[in-house]
C-alpha cells in the first residue's frame, strides 16, 4: 500500500499571472539534543513573506513542524513546547569522542522526500536556511534529497551557517549562498539575477514581517518587532547578521497578530533581542492593545529580557498584557567582571522586585546565566546559581557557543581543543567545547542537582 504524503501547498500572490514559486526549507536538525522552545525559522519566514509581495507563489516545508497530519510526534508541553522526535545516527568523525547520541530530529526522512517528489507544480527556486552553525549536516542531507528529486531547480542557501561560515558554506552544492538578509540590496539583486528575472522593487518594511500563515495549525506564533541589537556583547553575533537595530511598527505588527488570533492562536513568544529598547516605537501600543483584548492570550520571552530596564510602568504593561513566560539575562552576578555593559547589582535586584511587586509569582521566572565561557571559573558560575535561587528564581544554564564574528571567539579557540574555525560541527554547546575537560554525563548530574 502506498504511503499517503502530506502535500506542500502553494500560496500564490495577488497577482495570478506568470509568477515564480519559491519553495522556502527549514531542515531537519542534526544534533545531540533538541527541544522546541516556540522555534520557528523566522529569517525563512521574512525571506518568503517578501517574495510573495513582490509577486512569487511561495510554499514552506518545515522539517521541524509538529502539525503535520497523521505524523507521530512527541507530545507537545504546555503553550506549545515539546520535545522533537529523534532518529538515532552515527557521531560524524570531529565528535566521534562526545559520550552522546547523536540524532537527527524532525519529520521522518522518507516522509520529507514523499512530499518533495510529490510536489506539483515544480518549484523555480527553493530557499534553504541553516539556524545554527554546527546543524549543517541537516542543510548538507536536504541539498542531496533535493537534487535528487528536482535536480534542474536551483537551490539558494540563507541563514546563520551561511552568514557566519560562508567558507564552509561554499562547500555545499547551492547555487547560491546568501551572506545576510535576503533584503539588502547586493543578495537582492543576485537572487534574481539567478532566476533570471529583472529584480522588483524590494517591499516596504522587507524582513519585518514573516509568512506565518504558511503553517496550517499552529501551536503557538512569534512576535517579531526588532532586528538586530544595539548592544554589543563579546559572546553574541547578533551585529554581524543584522547589523542595523532595525524596528517595526505598531500597525503591522498588531495585523499580524490579529491574524493567528483568527486561526486559535493563543501563545506568543517574543523572539527580539532588545525587546525592552526604545518600547514606545511599537511594544508600549502593542501591549496596551493586547491588555484591551476579550481573548486572554499568553505570552514568552524565550530571548530574555534586559533586567534593568524593568520598571514599574513597564513590568505592570507585561501583566496587564498577559505576560505568562518570564526569562531574565542575568548571565553572571560578577557585575565587576562581565562580558557586557548591561548590568549592575542594583539594576538586578530591583528589577526583580519590581516584577514581584507588578503580580508576578517567582515560579513565572527563570534567569539565564553563562556556563562554558572561555577561561570561566566554575565559582562564578556556581555563585551565580546560589545569587539567583536567593531570590526564588529558577536558574538556567545558557551553554556558551563559540560564534565565528564575535569578539570572543578568537580567546575561544585559544582555550579549545576542538578545530573552532575549520570545522562548525565543533562549535556546538552541547560538548562544552571550551570547558576543561570536555563534557561529561557526571558533570551535567552535579550541575543538574546545583540548579534545581
Amino acid at each position: 500500500m502506498m504511503p499517503s504524503w502530506p502535500t506542500i501547498t502553494w500560496n500564490p500572490s495577488a497577482d495570478s499571472g506568470n509568477i515564480p514559486h519559491i519553495l522556502g526549507i527549514n531542515p531537519w536538525v542534526y544534533d545531540f539534543a533538541a527541544y522546541n522552545l516556540w522555534s520557528r525559522p523566522m529569517g525563512l519566514l521574512a525571506c518568503l513573506d517578501m517574495l510573495r509581495r513582490s509577486g512569487s507563489s511561495i510554499s514552506l516545508l518545515d522539517c521541524m513542524d509538529p502539525t503535520w497530519k497523521g505524523i507521530s510526534w512527541p507530545r507537545q508541553n504546555r503553550f506549545g513546547r515539546g520535545h522533537y522526535p529523534k532518529q538515532p545516527l552515527a557521531k560524524p568523525h570531529a565528535l566521534r569522542t562526545i559520550a552522546r547520541q547523536y540524532g537527527r530530529y524532525g519529520l521522518p526522512f522518507d516522509l520529507v522526500r514523499g512530499a518533495l517528489a510529490n510536489l506539483s507544480p515544480k518549484p523555480d527556486a527553493i530557499l534553504i536556511t541553516s539556524v545554527m552553525t554546527y546543524w549543517y549536516p541537516g542543510v548538507t542531507a536536504m541539498i542531496r534529497l533535493v537534487r535528487q528529486t528536482m535536480p534542474r531547480v536551483p537551490i539558494i542557501l540563507g541563514g546563520t551557517y551561511a552568514s557566519l561560515c560562508p567558507e564552509h558554506a561554499h562547500t555545499q552544492e547551492a547555487d547560491l549562498l546568501i551572506k545576510g538578509p535576503l533584503e539588502r540590496e547586493d543578495n537582492w539583486q543576485r537572487f534574481w539575477n539567478l532566476l533570471g528575472t529583472t529584480p522588483p522593487i524590494l517591499p516596504h518594511g522587507a524582513g519585518m514581517t514573516s509568512a506565518l500563515d504558511l503553517y496550517s495549525r499552529p501551536l503557538f506564533a512569534p512576535i517579531l518587532g526588532s532586528r538586530g541589537c544595539p548592544f554589543h556583547c563579546e559572546y553574541c553575533a547578533s551585529n554581524q547578521l543584522y547589523p542595523q537595530f532595525r524596528q517595526g511598527d505598531f500597525t503591522t505588527i498588531k495585523a499580524g497578530i490579529m491574524s493567528q488570533l483568527a486561526r486559535g492562536v493563543r501563545d506568543f513568544a517574543f523572539y527580539d533581542d532588545a525587546l525592552l529598547v526604545q518600547p514606545e516605537t511599537w511594544l508600549w501600543p502593542l501591549l496596551d492593545w493586547l491588555a484591551s483584548l476579550d481573548t486572554p492570550i499568553r505570552l514568552h520571552t524565550p530571548n530574555a529580557m534586559h533586567i534593568r530596564y524593568l520598571t514599574p510602568d513597564v513590568c505592570a504593561r507585561f501583566k496587564r498584557a498577559g505576560m505568562t513566560t518570564i526569562r531574565l539575562g542575568l548571565e553572571t552576578a560578577d557585575f565587576g567582571h562581565r562580558h557586557d555593559a548591561k548590568l549592575t547589582r542594583e539594576e538586578w535586584e530591583q528589577g526583580i522586585r519590581t516584577l514581584v511587586a507588578a503580580g508576578f509569582d517567582h515560579k513565572d521566572m527563570a534567569c539565564y546565566i553563562l556556563f562554558g565561557l572561555p577561561d570561566q571559573e566554575e565559582t562564578e558560575v556556581i555563585a551565580t546559581i546560589n545569587q539567583v535561587k536567593k531570590w526564588g528564581i529558577r536558574p538556567e544554564l545558557a551553554h556558551y557557543t563559540p560564534i565565528p564574528g564575535s569578539r570572543l571567539f578568537d580567546r575561544a579557540c585559544q582555550v579549545s581543543p576542538f578545530p573552532l574555525t575549520k570545522e562548525p560541527l565543533t562549535q556546538n554547546n552541547s560538548i562544552w567545547p571550551c570547558v576543561p575537560g570536555g563534557f561529561s554525563w557526571d558533570k551535567v548530574t552535579w550541575w543538574k542537582q546545583l540548579t534545581g
